[in-house]
């Protein structure tokens, strides 16, 4: 389904009986909060709409972060010809067709068509071959957008003419302040409703969209309609299970920056140090149904992988990692399962925080003692001076050897003999100690040589 025009009257978009997060729509760039590293003072996008120098972009990030907001004004201000697609329900006809007009308009020196596309990972290779031409010739500037990672969405030629530009994820402050421009806006908005919305009520609701501005909005509305039909003649008082009704959902008291983020994060890591999957996956689902952001959570298993599980399994990393990768693929709510069998795997698993001690240890020493340059023998010398100064002099080269390792000390001098990773006996390090051991006894046999 397209939708063509050119830039109209700002009295006449949007219809007002449209829903409130359609009304509020920002409509020029000083209105729209956050995306500042994009649209701030001397940013690009700004720069390109103050400058008419639209160029074809690929807009993408998380649901509610103003991508349709940001392509409609950028239109406006360039005061370009619109074509606005949804990937849904538009077909490779009515892109060809469209794209015939843009032509037209472009040869009778009518400018470019900023044509946007929503959702465009939803577009096959053959509507999205059908914008290559028009790209490529610049009868169109073609803004997509896209919750999906562009790289694996967006066929390469299309993709190699286009700039990709991140959106972020808003922050609480940000919806917080949206919701209040909200409830302040006479015109567009709920300024004119006699309704009073504390800012405790604020907090939670922008907690519980998680950056996305739209359904906090949505929401604000839906659960003022609500209190308005229960309420007496005083002006009501918005609450927090006015907004639980509205959800049909208990929302979870949590704060993302503040102290529980902190407790539940520490109950998460214990729990699945302690080897207790029940534990583990519970105080995972409490960050979770209360809005944490899974990424956050993604990271912090990855030190654990490293610090509580080490080399005692292997594995554990990439467990760790995968996770991080099914976060950013595949996003709320699907990505919650894949945690928890990270949570799961990362209780289980052997522990061992051998590589944990053995850094700590080696970050005592560079701190704390002289910090002395590489023995001669493991410098390399590419030049005459250097070799002369012995660089790399006595060197022995591991592979030429019998044992397939030299007994030469590779450490600084006064730290000789220094042991700093010591392999515990739990999972795959146990292998690793007789490994080590092994070692040593080459090392002896090495010398007698």
């Amino acid at each position: 389904m397209t939708q063509s025009l050119f830039p109209e009257p700002e009295d006449s978009w949007p219809n007002p009986d449209a829903p409130l997060a359609e009304r509020l729509r920002p409509r020029s760039l000083d209105e729209i909060v956050g995306q500042q590293h994009l649209i701030g003072k001397g940013k690009v996008l700004r720069m390109m709409a103050e400058q008419d120098r639209l160029t074809s972009i690929i807009l993408w990030g998380p649901p509610g972060t103003g991508k349709t907001t940001l392509a409609r004004i950028l239109a406006r201000q360039t005061r370009s010809p619109f074509v606005s697609y949804s990937a849904v329900l538009s077909g490779i006809k009515e892109i060809k067709t469209v794209m015939a007009e843009a032509e037209t308009l472009f040869r009778a020196s009518r400018g470019r068509t900023v044509v946007f596309v929503d959702e465009i990972h939803r577009f096959n290779k053959a509507q999205q071959d059908a914008f290559l031409p028009y790209v490529e010739s610049g009868v169109i500037a073609l803004i997509g957008a896209t919750t999906e990672n562009p790289s694996f969405e967006v066929i390469g030629p299309l993709l190699s003419r286009c700039k990709v530009y991140v959106l972020n994820p808003l922050g609480t402050e940000e919806i917080v302040q949206i919701l209040k421009r909200a409830l302040s806006d006479t015109e567009r908005g709920l300024g004119a409703i006699s309704i009073s919305v504390p800012d405790e009520v604020l907090q939670q609701l922008a907690l519980y969209s998680n950056g996305d501005a739209r359904v906090a909005l949505n929401i604000l509305e839906l659960a003022i309609s609500l209190t308005q039909r229960r309420a007496s003649s005083l002006p009501p008082n918005l609450t927090t299970a006015d907004l639980e009704s509205a959800l049909q959902r208990k929302i979870l008291q949590y704060d993302k920056t503040g102290e529980e983020h902190y407790n539940l994060i520490s109950a998460l890591h214990k729990s699945m140090r302690n080897s207790d999957p029940d534990a583990a996956i519970y105080w995972l689902g409490r960050m979770l149904e209360a809005g944490e952001d899974p990424v956050y959570i993604a990271r912090r298993m990855v030190r654990f992988a490293s610090e509580d599980v080490g080399l005692a399994d292997v594995r554990a990393l990439n467990v760790a990692l995968n996770a991080v990768d099914a976060v950013r693929l595949v996003g709320l709510p699907e990505c919650k399962l894949a945690l928890c069998q990270a949570a799961v795997y990362l209780s289980v698993a052997p522990k061992s925080n051998a590589l944990y001690t053995a850094y700590g240890a080696v970050v005592s020493d560079v701190q704390n003692t002289f910090n002395e340059p590489p023995p001669l023998h493991i410098r390399n010398a590419p030049t005459n001076l250097m070799k002369d100064l012995g660089y790399g002099r006595d060197y022995q080269y591991a592979h030429n050897l019998k044992e397939k390792v030299a007994n030469m000390e590779c450490l600084p001098e006064s730290l000789h003999g220094r042991q700093y990773y010591r392999p515990s006996d739990q999972g795959m390090e146990r292998r690793i100690r007789e490994i080590l051991d092994e070692i040593k006894q080459r090392k002896k046999r090495s010398s007698q040589d």
